[in-house]
């Protein structure tokens, strides 16, 4: 397998890693209970793409490998998600039926995310049609690098179970599970400081 070499992301980038991502998670069994529709999907998914990871871009923590087939958008110490616009894309997009559960899911999420300094991984992704060829093994072991300069921990939630042994190879554990009404099961996973 040839070794991927991983870069940072310039700010102007961002549409090409909202596309990749896009891809990435068309079949998340997550993000697709949430917008179980192609069009709901699509529609909801850029913005949410962004609310979660775009201050990955200011920040020079976007970092993407060779062809944009695969992408990290991670959020070093002191940085945060937009919560305003993730709120607004899910209120506007989550089915009615399915709002009560959705914002369990994320008031679960808050409970298990750490207090100290910490890196925050919320999207990582690889294009369906490079999987395989060691974009995510670089794409982690690049920013775990940068992690552990900090010497702080990382933190992540799966959304699919097939990546949990992925991330257990770099270090994180399990520290529960979150599932709420018809949800599938939200894993969050930590990586002690080194």
């Amino acid at each position: 397998m040839k070794s991927q070499t991983v870069r940072v992301m310039a700010p102007v980038e961002e549409d090409l890693a909202v596309e990749t991502i896009m891809l990435a998670f068309a079949t998340d069994p997550m993000t697709r209970w949430t917008w179980p529709h192609a069009h709901q999907y699509l529609a909801a998914m850029p913005r949410m793409i962004r609310a979660f990871g775009s201050n990955a871009f200011t920040r020079g923590t976007a970092f993407c490998t060779e062809g944009y087939a695969g992408m990290a958008l991670w959020l070093s110490p002191g940085a945060h998600s937009d919560e305003e616009g993730l709120g607004a894309v899910l209120q506007s997009t989550v089915a009615r039926s399915r709002a009560p559960e959705t914002a369990a899911i994320f008031e679960q999420m808050a409970k298990y995310h750490p207090t100290e300094p910490h890196w925050y991984l919320p999207l990582i992704g690889v294009d369906p049609a490079h999987q395989g060829e060691g974009h995510g093994d670089a794409l982690m072991a690049y920013a775990l690098a940068r992690c552990d300069l900090d010497h702080v921990p990382a933190y992540l939630e799966s959304s699919n179970p097939r990546n949990i042994p992925f991330y257990r190879r770099y270090g994180f554990e399990p520290l529960g599970a979150i599932q709420v009404g018809s949800s599938p099961t939200l894993v969050p996973m930590l990586r002690h400081a080194r």
